[in-house]
């Protein structure tokens, strides 16, 4: 089953890539439209997130923000990091 991990959390996503793909795309489409009651812009960040799932550059540019945002996050607020998974390993070093 596809899924994405996201705060130590497993979020299951459709298996078929035919529900995932017009999902992903309706969902950034209706964040657009986000000043409207209903909608929201929070769809666009969701709607990015389920397409990553198929599209190498849409994860591509998910993994990049994902470590950008967690290391400020850890340097920020070391403990609630802690708490929510958010561990990062130091590469090992050569010599």
């Amino acid at each position: 089953m596809k899924s994405i991990n996201l705060f130590g959390r497993r979020i299951p996503m459709p298996r078929s890539i035919w529900l995932r793909v017009p999902l992903g795309i309706i969902m950034v489409i209706a964040g657009l439209l986000g000043f409207l009651p209903v909608l929201g812009y929070w769809m666009i960040p969701v709607g990015l997130l389920i397409l990553s799932i198929d599209f190498p550059v849409v994860r591509r540019f998910r993994r990049n923000w994902t470590v950008k945002l967690g290391g400020w996050f850890k340097r920020k607020w070391p403990r609630a990091a802690g708490k929510l998974g958010m561990t990062f390993k130091k590469a090992p070093q050569k010599g």
